[in-house]
């Protein structure tokens, strides 16, 4: 009795050993994509390396044009500065960006703001001082009023506004009274100066507005 059950045993031990040796079919299979899918993110990566394959489909959900880098807010025509020399009551004041892009200070003139940010006018004024009029000048520059910005096309009412902080292209159209009947709603043009040259993005609606952008809203076709 006792060598009969020996080759059952051995029998199960093996067929334990072949089951541990298989890796389970859930595993190894790829993950569902429909033809759509593969269009819009590409094939999925191995399970290796899931933090680079969600890394790539965020990137490619978020439309390229909204992907631009435009860097730090600089200056130009219509900005209004609140200006203080410390220690110089008589330079310190509120002062505009003209429109050829300078502000004119006492003593120092007419110096270039257009393109720079607020710092490095605070350094720009700060080095013309210290060319013989004031010792270790120290300067602060602060934007009083953004620079306006543009809405035209297919808006009830067209036209040159304000800035507020926080606006994005949406609030802005409301702000020039909505869009038209024949207005195109989903995306609209805007006109930006990028490190000192003007470059024009199709954006979406809910894409951040800056000062001195200008909004195009286009007529749809039917």
């Amino acid at each position: 009795m006792r060598h009969r059950r020996l080759p059952i045993f051995l029998f199960a031990a093996l067929a334990l050993t072949a089951c541990a040796r298989q890796v389970p079919r859930y595993a190894a299979a790829p993950a569902a994509t429909s033809e759509l899918d593969v269009r819009m993110y590409g094939a999925p990566q191995p399970a290796s390396q899931p933090s680079s394959y969600v890394v790539r489909r965020v990137a490619q959900v978020v439309p390229v044009a909204a992907t631009f880098d435009d860097g730090p807010y600089t200056l130009d025509s219509g900005d209004k500065l609140r200006i203080v020399v410390f220690g110089q009551d008589a330079l310190s004041n509120n002062y505009t960006v003209d429109a050829a892009g300078q502000v004119t200070l006492p003593l120092v003139g007419a110096v270039e703001a257009r393109g720079l940010t607020t710092a490095q006018l605070g350094n720009a004024i700060a080095g013309r001082l210290k060319s013989g009029y004031v010792r270790d000048p120290s300067v602060a520059v602060e934007i009083e009023t953004y620079r306006p910005f543009f809405v035209l096309g297919e808006v009830t009412y067209p036209g040159q506004y304000p800035y507020v902080p926080n606006m994005t292209v949406e609030k802005a159209i409301a702000i020039a009274g909505g869009f038209t009947p024949r207005a195109t709603r989903d995306k609209v043009t805007i006109t930006r100066k990028v490190q000192g040259a003007p470059a024009r993005y199709t954006l979406p609606l809910r894409y951040p507005l800056r000062p001195g952008d200008t909004i195009e809203v286009s007529e749809r076709w039917f």
